[in-house]
């Protein structure tokens, strides 16, 4: 990539250039228990000390079994499939551009490996536009192998979306150094390349989908571009076997030098053919994106297996792109699209006004569009978001399934509705499967406001706010199913009626729409009123086949505004299951207030969705600590309360109902 857009590795290239300076990092105090997302140097390391925080390490010396924080990074929710609904609209097209999203949701070092006691965070939760994420980051400073943090990957494999760890080989200009290719690409006795077995391994212990290699350090030659070809064929092969992916990302060229095609070509193309697909750089040009599909298409490869490079970066949704050289709306598409970070949704917020709901806002607004409902674009944005052109997917397609609309991050903790933390927090693998298309409204009338709210919730961190006159009967769709009806299913629906008057139905569809942009043949089914938190059992008595939509119908009985909040939905069949506890709950560290907490996975056939840990205080009460989709935890800064002598935790597995299990405790003394 251009130099010029890697704003965020200034700070790192600092510290590179003179290691013993402080870097941005957390702070040291903490560094012996808190657990970080893992970082690594292909083999040889930086001359002089890293900074404070850093922690320099050898991928080639890696080992799983003697990695102290693996159970705290692997992630554990599996892969899910995804499906294809009928497109919101006209122009958003399945089976054609996919979208690549380059993301950097934290520091190289000091990136908590299971969230942190804050709300400002990027919580990505538009997963249904996304085909494959990369885990963006690396410093020469810091380390040049990044492996996802485990709820980043929780809560992308919740939604169908496989994540990528980066490999960044940085240009001289940010610290790079031509030996630390070399490395990567070194061969053993056998001739084998062992640092591309070694990044296999990573990937299937830490449980993410393979690696994007981003080698952009400059004065190879034709011998080096030879032995990076050679390394990534056994990368690939090694991968494939695994059931992982590999990204080639267009800068080295097959002579050895880093020279950014912009497109496909001779110069590259061996790559791209050992490879899975190619992120094209920004250079590109409406001729070299065309050619580079038909270049695409004569090697036997779709041409959609090439990501455009798109830098948002520095201006999200004002960049200036010609989308038509990707995505022509009245042809087919040229390529994909690779959106390079993002995050900017969240970073051009003023650091004091970085709230959960402003981020959100914000997000939809990039991933959506300005007209915030994606059946219904806005023509004259300039701005071609995702939902425009791009078909959503989702992944709700067995039974039970229940959401109680988490985005992973929050003000407070909510369960049942009463507040068990009011610490800030985010936590990515608690968050739920949520809405692919936010927020369609089908209204005659007045167009309310949808959003998620975190000023209230009815479990986690946030709730759906519906919010307007509502002068006409109004549609939200909630979610896209493939659910199977049998004669006991039913459809829970927690909700709350905070200001005005409105009758609730549940809207329930068993076929598709029949053209795209059109609305789901819902059937309306009554709820009852709540001015408090309520939850409703609505059977799908008389229904038959599959659940293909599901959405609220919200009429006003009186005058004046509506404000009405969604806290949770759950589709079951017959009785509510309750996951078995979990066991072996224990300390395996401490220091002080700081802890590290371990126990054995819940056994039955009833899955856990994640577990919760709760401290007992000597009142009586519960507190929130935090929750994880591991079996391990860490918990930092707990200090005696009231004269107590020791801390009590309490544990329980949760399942895909939010039911829970009973509890398993342990004591630290202080």
């Amino acid at each position: 990539m251009n130099p010029t857009r890697r704003t965020v590795l200034l700070a790192a290239t600092a510290a590179a250039l003179a290691p013993t300076l402080p870097a941005t990092a957390a702070p040291q105090a903490a560094a012996a228990l808190q657990p970080y997302a893992s970082y690594w140097y292909p083999d040889s390391l930086p001359s002089g000390t890293p900074g404070a925080g850093i922690t320099w390490r050898s991928l080639k010396t890696w080992r799983a079994a003697t990695d102290p924080d693996l159970a705290f990074n692997a992630a554990s929710v599996p892969l899910a499939a995804r499906f294809t609904p009928v497109p919101a609209n006209p122009t958003a097209r399945a089976g054609q551009a996919r979208i690549q999203s380059l993301v950097s949701f934290g520091p190289t070092a000091g990136n908590p490996s299971q969230g942190s006691a804050t709300a400002d965070y990027y919580a990505l939760t538009h997963w249904a536009y996304i085909d494959e994420l990369v885990f963006w980051g690396g410093s020469s400073g810091e380390g040049l192998i990044l492996a996802p943090n485990a709820p980043i990957v929780d809560a992308a494999h919740r939604h169908g979306v496989p994540v990528l760890g980066n490999i960044f080989l940085p240009p001289a200009a940010y610290g790079g150094q031509l030996q630390w290719t070399r490395d990567l690409v070194q061969k053993d006795a056998a001739g084998r390349h062992p640092l591309a077995a070694r990044l296999v391994a990573v990937a299937r212990a830490y449980g993410f989908d393979g690696w994007f290699v981003n080698a952009e350090t400059g004065g190879g030659d034709a011998a080096l571009g030879a032995a990076m070809l050679g390394f990534l064929r056994e990368l690939k092969s090694l991968a494939a076997a695994a059931g992982q992916r590999v990204t080639w990302y267009d800068s080295m060229t097959v002579d050895g030098a880093v020279s950014w095609q912009g497109a496909l070509n001779t110069r590259n193309q061996a790559f791209f053919r050992t490879a899975d697909d190619m992120f094209v750089d920004f250079r590109w040009s409406a001729e070299s994106l065309a050619s580079s599909g038909t270049r695409a298409e004569q090697l036997g490869r779709s041409r959609y297996a090439l990501w455009a490079g798109v830098d948002v970066e520095a201006n999200g949704w004002n960049t200036a792109e010609n989308w038509d050289a990707i995505v022509p709306r009245d042809k087919a598409h040229v390529t994909s699209i690779g959106l390079y970070r993002p995050e900017w949704t969240r970073n051009q917020l003023p650091a004091d006004q970085r709230s959960p709901g402003a981020f959100h806002a914000a997000d939809d607004r990039f991933w959506t569009g300005r007209s915030l409902d994606p059946a219904r674009p806005d023509a004259t944005d300039s701005w071609r978001a995702p939902a425009v052109s791009v078909a959503d997917r989702s992944t709700v397609t067995a039974v039970p399934f229940a959401s109680v609309f988490n985005t992973g991050q929050g003000l407070r903790w909510y369960e049942d509705g009463a507040v068990t933390s009011d610490a800030p927090w985010n936590h990515l693998g608690l968050q739920d499967r949520l809405p692919s298309r936010r927020w369609v409204v089908r209204t005659q009338g007045k167009r309310p406001a949808v959003s998620f709210d975190f000023a209230d919730a009815w479990r986690g961190g946030s709730s759906v706010l519906v919010e307007g006159e509502l002068d006409a009967p109004t549609v939200v769709d909630v979610y896209a199913t493939r659910l199977p009806l049998t004669g006991d299913t039913v459809v829970e629906l927690t909700h709350r009626t905070d200001a005005g008057g409105v009758k609730v139905e549940l809207a329930v569809a068993t076929a598709e729409p029949g053209t795209p942009g059109g609305a789901p043949p819902y059937t309306c089914l009554p709820v009852d009123s709540a001015h408090g938190w309520e939850t409703v059992t609505v059977p799908l008595t008389g229904l038959s086949g599959s659940v293909h939509a599901i959405g609220v119908r919200l009429t006003a009985t009186t005058e004046g505004p509506v404000t009405w909040r969604l806290g949770g939905l759950a589709v079951r069949g017959g009785a509510r299951p309750t996951p078995a506890s979990p066991h072996g709950f224990h300390v395996t560290a401490a220091a002080g207030g700081d802890l590290r907490l371990a126990w054995n996975r819940a056994s039955g056939s009833e899955a856990v969705r994640h577990y919760t840990l709760h401290r007992l205080l000597p009142d009586g009460t519960r507190r929130f600590l935090g929750g994880t989709c591991q079996s391990a935890y860490f918990v930092g800064g707990l200090r005696p309360e009231q004269g107590e002598r020791a801390a009590r935790l309490e544990l329980r597995a949760v399942g895909e109902l939010y039911t829970s299990s009973a509890p398993v405790t342990v004591t630290h003394p202080w």
